[in-house]
């Protein structure tokens, strides 16, 4: 079940400190509200009237103190019971309907903008979907690039001779999906990725990221690692508001399927030493290297 942390905001002057608790208490109500009503998938005017603030003060608040909106955390409530029904065997128009959607095409609009794939093709392990891939040299040895039609859902390395054994892991992370191997259709993702002159950030490559609900947070916050620079596990943990969860991020960040591109290679160990890599330490080390060189060609 979700867990929403709300951010310590204390503040010194009394008058402060007063606004700052109804702040909190506000958003508590609101917490409790949603938590509660979920269901019946309430609207933000609802629940700004249970907080007592206007739609608008919720809406800020919600996010100052717990970094999500309310519409999102009711959005997490609703997902993560719809997937516990899917787990149980229960028909796509059964989880929506006790998830109090109106029909399935409401939980599929809400797994297709959280999961990138529909209730069915999680449900079933990627079953009816196609992931198209294709090997490319790159700095790091043998890139394996996956996609599919809605972008980048893959990236992962080998050395020479390991090519298959690098595809195979990855594909057991989608264990029921279609794979074709296309070299041509992935060659300008590959191209993308590698060559910083294709770098650009009115034109941002579209990265598709298959995972549970807590490992798309972590994901998210790789992504949001300046090149250069490099965070501790707790330093993410803490960044998803989970700041005794360091052991379960670093086994997402071990799970991370697109490599390089949300880059994991940029999270080290608590005094800064470089962890273990899924795809090698001395890879990690490579790229740490030469993202320092094209930052030192700037």
């Amino acid at each position: 079940m979700m867990t929403l942390a709300i951010h310590d905001q204390r503040l010194t002057k009394p008058g402060h400190q007063n606004a700052a608790l109804r702040d909190y208490d506000s958003v508590r109500r609101a917490i409790a509200f949603i938590s509660e009503n979920w269901r019946a998938q309430p609207t933000i005017e609802a629940m700004a009237d249970a907080a007592g603030v206007t739609p608008d003060e919720l809406h800020h608040l919600f996010r100052r103190w717990a970094s999500i909106t309310p519409k999102a955390f009711m959005q997490a409530l609703t997902l993560d019971h719809a997937k516990g029904l899917l787990r149980d065997s229960a028909s796509v128009l059964d989880a929506a309907l006790d998830s109090g959607l109106s029909g399935p095409g409401r939980l599929h609009d809400l797994f297709v903008t959280h999961e990138a794939m529909s209730p069915g093709e999680w449900k079933n392990g990627g079953a009816g979907l196609t992931l198209r891939y294709g090997f490319h040299a790159s700095p790091f040895g043998t890139a394996i690039v996956i996609a599919t039609d809605r972008g980048l859902s893959g990236l992962a390395f080998a050395d020479p001779g390991e090519e298959k054994a690098a595809l195979a892991d990855m594909t057991r992370r989608w264990r029921n999906a279609t794979y074709v191997e296309d070299h041509e259709g992935t060659a300008p993702l590959a191209q993308r990725i590698f060559d910083t002159k294709l770098w650009r950030p009115d034109q941002p490559l579209r990265v598709v990221m298959i995972g549970t609900d807590f490992e798309v947070r972590v994901w998210e916050t790789l992504l949001k690692i300046p090149m250069g620079r490099a965070v501790s596990y707790s330093d993410i943990a803490c960044n998803i508001n989970s700041p005794k969860a360091s052991r379960a991020v670093g086994a997402a960040v071990g799970k991370n399927p697109v490599s390089f591109v949300v880059p994991c290679h940029r999270a080290l160990g608590k005094s800064g030493t470089l962890t273990g890599y899924h795809w090698g330490i001395t890879r990690k080390q490579a790229m740490l290297g030469w993202e320092a060189g094209q930052l030192g060609m700037q």
